[in-house]
Order: C-alpha cells, then sequence, then structure tokens
C-alpha cells in the first residue's frame, strides 16, 4: 500500500511539473519553431562576426564583452511590415532559454543591426524585450562549463507591427506574433566554455 502512495505521489509530482514547464501564468507557452510551421525560410540572415553553424567568438559570449552581434537580414519580402529577432539557446538545463528578443524592426529589404545594440527598451532599430536573465536586451551565451550548445538567431519577417509595449518577455512576443510571420530564416551558432 505504502508502495502504491508512493507512485502515485510520483506521477502527480511529475505531471505538475510538467504542466508548470508548459505553461505560463496559465497561458500555454509557444515554441520559437512553432511560429515559422508552414512558412517559406526565405529571409537570409547573417553575421560578419561568425559563419552559419560555425563557433561563436568569445567576444560576444559572457567570456567576452557580451555584446551584440552584427546582424544582416536579407531578401526581406514586400509584405513585411516589421521584423522580429529572437535569439534562444534550446540546449540550456531547464529548457528553452532566450538571450535577445527584439522587435518591430522596420522592413526594408535588408536590415542591418550593428554590432554593441544599447542595453536600453527603444532603440533606433527596434523595441527590445526581456531576456532570460530578467535583463532588457542582448546577453551572451554562458553555457555551464564543460557542454556545448546551440544558439538560434531567429529572425520572423511579419505582416503587422506588435502592439507590445517595451520590455515584453519572449513568451508575449511569441504569443503575438503567432499568426502573422510571412518569412523566416535562421542564423546558428555553438559556443562551450
Amino acid at each position: 500500500m505504502r508502495h502504491s502512495t508512493a507512485i502515485v505521489v510520483a506521477v502527480i509530482i511529475i505531471v505538475v511539473t510538467g504542466l508548470a514547464y508548459y505553461y505560463v501564468g496559465g497561458r500555454r507557452t509557444i515554441k520559437p519553431g512553432s511560429l515559422v510551421s508552414g512558412v517559406p525560410p526565405t529571409l537570409i540572415v547573417r553575421s560578419k562576426a561568425y559563419a552559419n553553424a560555425s563557433i561563436i567568438p568569445p567576444r560576444y559570449t559572457c567570456s567576452g564583452m557580451d555584446v551584440s552581434p552584427p546582424i544582416i537580414v536579407e531578401n526581406v519580402p514586400g509584405n513585411a511590415r516589421t521584423l522580429a529577432l529572437i535569439m534562444y539557446d534550446p540546449d540550456a538545463p531547464r529548457g528553452i532559454f532566450y538571450h535577445w528578443i527584439i522587435y518591430n524592426i522596420q522592413a526594408n529589404t535588408t536590415v542591418t543591426l550593428p554590432e554593441g545594440l544599447p542595453l536600453s527598451p527603444m532603440t533606433r532599430y527596434g523595441v527590445q524585450g526581456k531576456n532570460g536573465f530578467g535583463t532588457i536586451g542582448y546577453r551572451g551565451p554562458c553555457p555551464p562549463p564543460g557542454s556545448r550548445h546551440r544558439y538560434y538567431i531567429l529572425v520572423v519577417a511579419l505582416d503587422s507591427k506588435l502592439n507590445l509595449p517595451s520590455g515584453a518577455s519572449a513568451t508575449s512576443v511569441l504569443k503575438a506574433a503567432k499568426g502573422h510571420v510571412v518569412a523566416y530564416g535562421v542564423l546558428l551558432g555553438y559556443y562551450e566554455r
């Protein structure tokens, strides 16, 4: 009997923990990849700091200057009004960790974000959200020592401006962007301490 009770309690703990992981404030979280389901990957996202699927230089991490890398987005479609950039680590110990959120970037055929954007909510390039550290703007890769993580910079072209205040969470940005993505592109980098 005692063994059965322990199993029931363990199952309840697992279920509650799982629900807490997938629900934030009573709302189901949206994973970045779900935004682009059925959308063409026609944006070209690149950086002068590192090539796609290569190592992110320490300058852009917690081991260096921790400044945002320069980002170039090309081939933005004419029906895009704004862009949103979401940098995330899917390998973080507690699930997806967000390093940089910037939205309402004015859409042009080519969009350039320079290195080292200020850590302010409003920039001349777009509105910055709150990262996983709880601060505004960019905070670079900082995986646990000895582990190599993937860092995706997902850029989505949107058919509208997001009606969100500065400092919005990643969940708020993802939820607001859902159903408005007309194109996307990804830049992948790796980092290990």
